[in-house]
């Protein structure tokens, strides 16, 4: 059997993690450390936890004085299982509240014990009988993941997760505390060069899945906090480099090819000094270094992009074309720039040393 550990946050934990427990203790992983984290939960759920002490002495339970998040709750075990068993090969981490069987832990720790290095997800398989919060969840997330990693993962939510033991260490450093930090696990996997691999397992929603404490509008904003913050300053950007960009057509009249990229240079030199300024500040938190120099780099290479791109597109539409083709051409082309900015800005100029990467994804 794969030397791993087995980790379990919960919060108002009932009779489901119990159950869960002692079909541990009867399995060849009875002999593996459990971590149960006890993210704050109430005085009237404290005696399920004393019940559960006295199931294994493999179990270990850890305290959160106040609910910091599945997050937070995952780093406390790691950290743990980091100082307290550093030998073990991989850690497992489960839901407290049924939705993952022993069976289906077991085939996710043969999926590891093929692959040592990777990353091990156990995908639930999506019908329409899956509840709407939990089809919407993961929908958004597969389409961020595949547009940031270029990785298709069917199943990004899933709980059931075996890591291999060379991620641990910056996963004990990885932001996020709460659902988010499961995603930006994901997103970091391909930095720390971890495969990721999918193993098949059974989807169990119980009672609708109200069990779970995913806060559907508030956790998915800090799911794709990166992202959306990034989003909004390219819009203001976008903004002041569109209205630059017309008002300079305005004056110059004619749309040939040199009025185009006299309004092109212009408008982005103001909309880039915006860009730049709300980038490195607030989306990558002042990460990154010589990042003046790169962005610059980057700026000018998709400023001679967007007008070369923008002319081509109008020249399609001929000379006499009506005088918003222009705009319209250059929307287009500048929304294809902005996702491979995106990307280059992310993994090239507002990198972090990985030693201090600890900026937010």
């Amino acid at each position: 059997m794969t030397n791993i550990g087995i980790v379990i946050p919960a919060l108002n934990p009932d009779e489901r993690l119990i159950q869960l427990i002692k079909e541990l203790a009867q399995t060849p992983l009875k002999t593996a450390p459990i971590v149960i984290v006890d993210d704050g939960s109430d005085a009237a759920h404290q005696p399920y936890f004393n019940q559960l002490i006295h199931l294994t002495p493999a179990l270990t339970i850890l305290h959160h004085a106040a609910n910091r998040g599945k997050g937070a709750a995952l780093k406390t075990a790691f950290t743990y299982l980091q100082t307290n068993a550093p030998d073990l090969t991989g850690i497992a981490t489960l839901d407290a509240d049924g939705q993952h069987t022993v069976g289906a832990l077991h085939a996710c720790v043969e999926k590891f014990a093929q692959t040592p290095t990777a990353l091990v997800l156990g995908v639930r398989q999506f019908t329409t009988a899956i509840p709407w919060r939990s089809q919407f969840g993961n929908r958004v997330t597969r389409t961020l993941t595949r547009l940031v990693t270029r990785q298709h993962i069917s199943d990004t939510q899933t709980g059931l997760r075996i890591i291999p033991q060379a991620y641990l260490a910056p996963l004990c450093q990885l932001p996020g505390e709460r659902f988010e930090y499961e995603f930006n696990m994901l997103l970091r996997a391909r930095h720390y060069h971890v495969q990721i691999v999918e193993q098949p397992i059974p989807t169990i929603y119980i009672d609708g899945n109200r069990s779970s404490h995913f806060r559907v509008v508030r956790d998915s904003i800090a799911i794709y906090a990166q992202f959306i913050k990034f989003t909004m300053s390219d819009l203001l950007s976008f903004c002041v480099d569109i209205a630059c960009f017309q008002l300079t057509l305005v004056l110059l009249g004619q749309h040939d090819l040199t009025n185009i990229l006299v309004a092109t240079i212009s408008s982005r030199l103001l909309s880039g000094i915006v860009n730049y300024g709300l980038n490195r500040q607030v989306v990558f938190n002042g990460a990154g270094r010589q990042t003046l120099i790169k962005y610059a780099a980057l700026f000018c290479v998709q400023m001679i992009a967007s007008g070369l791109l923008t002319d081509g597109v109008t020249a399609l539409f001929g000379p006499n074309s009506p005088a918003v083709v222009p705009l319209i051409a250059k929307m287009a082309v500048d929304l294809g720039l902005f996702l491979v900015s995106y990307q280059v800005q992310r993994r090239l100029i507002f990198k972090k040393d990985p030693q201090y990467d600890h900026y937010p994804l």
